[in-house]
């Protein structure tokens, strides 16, 4: 009797070849898909300021943009990333970091003397005159992102290693010096917040980085960025085992080794104590991190939201949606902490990633866009 196992093993071929085109056909349109994205938010959010310079416009009017020192932060790691894949070049960095360069903030010092620092001005707009004027104070989150952006584009162009990794080694010295508590040794939002301050003691929980700390470590050799790593965790845990849903406030205020909710209106609006525009970024902060306690936090904060028919625009702590609202800037973080470790389910991985990809980036506002890109080009991770 003749054998018929040849073919039963070509029907096999067949089938698996059929199969690997199918993958092939849908990495290549996802990949399409990420690339047309980044082409929209680079058509759409970078602005040219001069001969030299770009800005990231953080509002639809280009006539009269306004610039952060985060969004400058976020369009660097972009362009940084996007280089690695060949979709951006080493001149558009330039351009970004020019920005930034020329943008920084003075303080005065002990002596009275005016210094300028490698922090940048948090942000600049036309002011009544039309004059392009910048504030005169910092802001951590972008000026952690302008420091991780660096070490990243020192990676993707090695030829400026050495430039690149001096500057971030510069922001990295000027935050602890300006925008850290030497009490309770964390980070505070910013240069303007003082000893004597009334927010001295806030922490913002999306200002908690572990890869970025351990980076700046490495690049600094200072062990305050581990000290600053361990607590900051320390924190964002006492806030994570306050509630069962793991949902993490926009703000906390340190006290006595311990942190608590911000209540409403205590730093910049009535969901200071919500998981809301702030604390919707702390998934991407935390999915790099082989942090024990930063896997426990992100878990937990998974779990909640992989329990979620949709993921709303914000939420109380106890896991009540703020609003009917579905934002990408919501989705993005918890698409790329999907993406990091698989344990979270492809159902989410899958599902947030066609949320922030069925607009186009032009739809969106500026930080919905911008998280979206950043998610999708591996978020800080350099």
């Amino acid at each position: 009797m003749k054998s018929n196992k040849y073919p039963v093993i070509l029907s096999l071929l067949i089938i698996l070849a059929y199969i690997g085109v199918l993958i092939a056909l849908r990495i290549n349109h996802e990949t399409d898909v990420k690339y047309k994205a980044y082409q929209d938010w680079q058509h759409q959010f970078i602005v040219k300021y001069n001969s030299k310079q770009d800005l990231i416009n953080t509002i639809k009017n280009k006539k009269k943009p306004v610039a952060l020192s985060e969004g400058q932060g976020y369009g660097m790691q972009i362009i940084a990333k996007a280089g690695q894949k060949g979709w951006a070049k080493q001149s558009q960095f330039e351009r970004l970091l020019a920005y930034y360069l020329e943008n920084r903030i003075t303080v005065k010092t002990d002596n009275n003397k005016a210094e300028k620092t490698y922090l940048m001005s948090w942000q600049q707009q036309y002011n009544k005159s039309q004059k392009w004027v910048g504030s005169d104070q910092s802001a951590t989150d972008g000026d952690l992102y302008i420091a991780q952006s660096l070490l990243t584009a020192a990676k993707t162009w090695p030829q400026s290693a050495s430039k690149y990794r001096n500057l971030a080694k510069k922001i990295a010295d000027d935050i602890l010096k300006y925008e850290y508590n030497q009490k309770d040794k964390f980070l505070t939002t910013g240069s303007w917040v003082t000893k004597s301050s009334d927010y001295y003691q806030i922490m913002r929980t999306s200002d908690v980085m572990p890869s970025v700390f351990d980076n700046l470590h490495e690049v600094t050799k200072d062990s305050t960025w581990q000290t600053v790593n361990t607590n900051m965790l320390q924190y964002l845990s006492d806030l994570s085992a306050r509630n069962q849903s793991g949902l993490l406030p926009d703000f906390a205020v340190v006290s006595h080794s311990k942190a608590k909710p911000a209540k409403a209106n205590s730093v910049a609006g009535a969901n200071d104590g919500d998981y809301s525009a702030n604390a919707c970024r702390v998934p991407m902060m935390l999915a790099d991190s082989s942090d024990k306690q930063a896997k426990k936090v992100l878990t937990k904060l998974m779990n909640f939201f992989k329990k979620q028919s949709t993921i709303s625009a914000g939420y109380t702590l106890k896991g009540k949606s703020l609003n009917s609202q579905t934002m990408a800037s919501f989705n993005a973080p918890i698409y790329y902490a999907a993406s990091v470790n698989h344990d979270y389910g492809y159902d989410i991985l899958f599902k947030n990633q066609k949320i922030i990809l069925s607009d186009s980036m032009a739809d969106l506002h500026y930080y919905d866009a911008t998280l979206t890109v950043l998610s999708i080009l591996g978020g800080l991770n350099d």
